[in-house]
This record gives C-alpha cells, structure tokens and sequence, in this order.
C-alpha cells in the first residue's frame, strides 16, 4: 500500500510506516527458543461496574511477547526524478519542504536554488530511510512484515529487543495482502511467537498491539477487536480486523495479540484525517496471513487458486429481478475465456450462493477461492433461472495480468440507429466505428452504446454514463437498440419488479438492476 500526500487527508486511510510506511494453515514450532509459558491470569475480582475477565495488567504478557517483536529499517537509494521520488516507502513525506519566505527575498532564491539541484536530473541519487515493525514466527529467524515496508530497499536491517542489529535479506513478498516474509542469520535461536486462530475471536474481545510508531522501539498498546471483515478497498482479498489498540507509522507490520499472546492480525492500515492513531486501525487476520507466509517460505512466492469469473454483490434489486429470495451470493458478471469457470459451463447472470457447502456473500468469493490448492475440485451452488444448481469447478491458478490480443472487428448489426427509453432515463445506439473510436472502444466490444443520460434519472442514480455499454438485457445478449427495447418490453409484460442490464463501464463489467414500475413502455 502507498503512502502519498493525498492518503493524509482527512477521511483517508493512510499507511503506517514512518516516512512512508503502508489461508487455513499450521503454525511453525518454536524450537529451542521458545517463549517461556504464560503465567496463569489472576482469578477476576467480582464487583461493581467491573466486567468478569476484564485484565488488571497487559505487563506479563507483554514482556512474554516483546522479544519478538522487531524493528525493521530499509535503505533506499533514490534517483531524482524517479518514480520512487513520489511514492512508495519514504516519498513525498520524507522530501524537504519550500519554506514560506516573502516572496523576492534572499532566502526564497537561497531555497528555491538548493530545491533545483536536489530534483534536477542530473543530482546525486539519494539515500532515503523508512522503518517499520515484524515479528519472528521462527527461531531459525524468520520474520514477517509488511511488503510495503520493505517494498524497494536496497538493506533491510532489524533491530532486536535487545538492540541487536541483524541484516536481513527478503525471502518473498506478495503485493495483492502486503506481507513479506524475511530472514535474518543468528548465532543463537532467537524468541519466536505463534500465530493464532483470528476465526475464533470475536468483536470486544481484548488485543494488544506492540510495535515502533514513529521509531519508538517496543511501544506496546491495548484495545479490542472493533469490527471483523472489513473491506478497506486496497484490493481485492480485502478481510481486515479493526481494533482501537493504537497504532500509528512505524506499527506496520508489527503483530497483534491475542491474550493468549498468539498472533491474530498484522497490522497494516489506519484510517486518520491527521496521520496519527484516531482509534481506527486495521489488521491482516493470522488465518489469512500463515498460509501467505509459508508459502513464502516454501517458494518465495504466492500462488492462488482462481475460478476465472467477475462477480458483484447481490442487492434487493438484482434479486428482484432474478425472482431471487433472500437476496444474497456472488453474482456473475462475466466469465473469464478459457477458465476454470468457463470450462465449468458457468454463465453470466449466475449467482453463486455455496462454495462446497458453505454460504458465501458477494465479494468474499475472490478471497475464498484464492485459498483453494490449485488442481482440487471446488462444487458452486449456483442459483440459475429460478432454481439451484450443482457445478463442480476444477480450480486454476490465478494468472499474472497480461494483455489482451486485438481481436477481429466486429460487424456492427443492423437496427434502428437510435432509441429513447424515458423510463429508464437513457438513450442508446448502435456501436458502430465512429463510435468506438469517440469512446476509445476495442473492436471486440460488444453491445448497445448508451448516447444520452437523463441528469436525475434512474440511470444517472445508477452511475450510468455516456459512453457506456449494454451488452445483456435479462441475461441475454443485445445487438441493437430495438432488440434491447424488446427485451425490455418483455420483461415489462412479464410484470417482473425490476429488469437486470449487463453494463460495460470504465471499472468493467457489473449489473445494473431497473425497477418497472408499470408504466407505458419506453
């Protein structure tokens, strides 16, 4: 994750690493330096206004944990310039400033001089510095941080609780959940902690977070499990613990714990109108996390299983329009060609409710699926044409992005050049050469191009936009505007609540739903 200026604003989320911070599985042994057994906690005073169980002292288990946790410092050089001058670990935020000096004086030229030379391309390349926060999970010196901590280093030292300094050297990384995995050499076993099971705790449970905001070794802070699965927009495998436990720049990376002292969440993000800790912070959870780390370990690299769909949520809407009750599942938005699902005969317009049995919601499908061994046979329980079906998907590999071939152009079908839909609050034509080339459309596009949008109609509600691509009406393709008209006609006829529109946009595919509310037909 990036941190740049604009990530500071307020209602931003902004990455935690000081001057530029940002699957089911088994836990490695400790050997040999393994971290003593926890003390057994005081029975709870009973009394009033106090809650049973609630800890008198975090100082036991913090100084069980603390030796475990490590500071993480990179090297950067940097060419003025590059890239890496306006982003990443130690960007923007690490640069001196101009001054505010009145305008025309000597010091104004004096700066505005020296602020030349450092951004020229001919200026020395720079050393630039960032740290952050790991924790062992082995002995024999493994440690997992943040990628983003790490992202770029030319060195990467750690810095032990009891101020030994260690080179590492990163083992793997994997950009899609931002942990690193890296290696330090010791001449002695070094204390080590175990990750726990994040399924298994709950919202108030109590956490403690322990790592170096803004450089400050070994800072250890408590709170509780806000909120579980939240979705921060930073990718796709989106499933965050929030907790309150403060953590500001420098925390990336660094563990949190349960009060086992087993570690559920990496933390990564906080949201923050300052900078600083406002109490929202968020955590990559342990039973995500081990899985990404050992096959760091194992390979140095991350792979994942993939069905080879696009999906979006299920709102009342869609569901209405499928005949679709409760409205819950992934709904497919398209089928990636020659893929996993594609193979699987899966459709556009299906809705994935199961994956081996267990209930799914929308977004999570991506996450869940990425965690299945590539090769093993996955079943859906896909909800198609009013009834539910079984489709066993044999699981891919998720493929590094590529770019698509050109395609033949497509003949562009015959119809009315134009139609209106009132109701709807959209025109639309055909998508014909001038078209694609005003709208920067591939020859492969197929469809109904959307030419006007009423200002506060239903399909401006909806986010459609001049430009815009409707290739499905109901789940079946159209060609032309009087064959979408039709399709919605007959959806009308039909008295459904709503009709669905596949529509290609500028973020891809997605359905949009249109309620049909039995007026005249557009």
């Amino acid at each position: 994750m990036r941190l740049s200026s604009h990530l500071l604003r307020a209602g931003s989320l902004s990455c935690l690493l000081l001057g530029g911070v940002s699957g089911p599985v088994t836990a490695w042994a400790a050997e040999g330096a393994a971290l003593p057994a926890a003390p057994q906690a005081p029975a709870p005073v009973q009394g009033a206004g106090r809650l049973s169980g609630a800890p008198d002292s975090f100082a036991d288990l913090a100084a069980r944990l603390l030796p475990a946790v490590v500071n993480v410092s990179t090297t950067q050089t940097v060419k003025s310039g590059s890239d890496d001058d306006e982003e990443g670990d130690g960007g923007d935020d690490q640069l001196p400033q101009m001054p505010n000096f009145p305008q025309g004086s000597p010091f104004e030229k004096f700066f505005h001089d020296f602020m030349n030379r450092q951004n020229s391309p001919d200026a020395p390349p720079r050393r630039m510095q960032a740290l952050g926060s790991g924790f062992i999970v082995d002995p024999a010196g493994y440690i997992v941080t943040n990628n983003h901590v790490i992202r770029h280093a030319d060195k990467i030292t750690v810095t032990l609780q009891d101020n030994t300094v260690l080179t590492a050297r990163a083992v793997g990384y994997d950009d899609r959940t931002d942990l690193a995995l890296l290696k330090v050499e010791s001449k002695k076993p070094l204390p080590a902690v175990h990750f726990g099971d994040s399924d298994k705790r709950r919202v108030g449970d109590w956490v403690l977070a322990i790592g170096n905001p803004f450089g400050l070794s070994g800072t250890v802070t408590a709170g509780i499990i806000s909120s579980r699965g939240r979705n921060i927009d930073q990718g796709p495998y989106d499933d965050f613990i929030q907790t309150d436990a403060p953590i500001n720049k420098g925390n990336s990376g660094g563990p949190l714990f349960d009060m086992d002292g087993n570690v559920i969440g990496v933390n990564t993000a906080i949201y923050s109108p300052s900078g600083g800790s406002v109490g929202i912070g968020f955590s990559i959870p342990s039973n995500e996390a081990k899985g990404i780390v050992e096959q760091l370990r194992k390979t140095g690299k991350v792979s994942r299983g993939w069905l080879g769909v696009r999906i979006q949520n299920v709102t009342q809407d869609i569901a209405d329009g499928l005949g679709l009750n409760p409205a819950r599942g992934a709904l497919v938005a398209g089928v990636e060609k020659d893929g996993p699902a594609a193979k699987a005969k899966l459709q556009t317009g299906d809705v994935i409710q199961t994956l081996d049995g267990q209930p799914i919601e929308g977004k999570a499908l991506p996450r869940l699926s990425a965690q299945l061994p590539v090769g093993t046979v996955a079943h859906l329980g896909v909800w198609r044409h009013g009834k539910m079906v079984d489709v066993p998907v044999t699981i891919g590999i998720l493929p590094e992005p590529a770019a698509e071939p050109d395609a033949k152009p497509a003949v562009a079908p015959k119809g009315a050049a134009e139609v209106s839909l009132n109701v709807l609050g959209f025109s639309v034509g055909l998508l014909d050469a001038a078209a694609r080339q005003k709208y920067n459309l591939p020859s492969s596009q197929k469809g109904v191009l959307v030419t006007s949008v009423k200002d506060g109609g239903l399909a401006a509600d909806r986010g459609l936009r001049e430009g815009d691509v409707v290739t499905e009406v109901q789940q079946a393709e159209v060609t032309s505007p009087a064959d979408l008209k039709k399709r919605i006609e007959a959806a009308q006829k039909a008295h459904k609540k709503s009709v669905l529109l596949l529509v290609h946009d500028a973020d891809g595919l997605r359905w949009v739903p249109f309620p049909l509310n039995g007026e005249d037909t557009p």
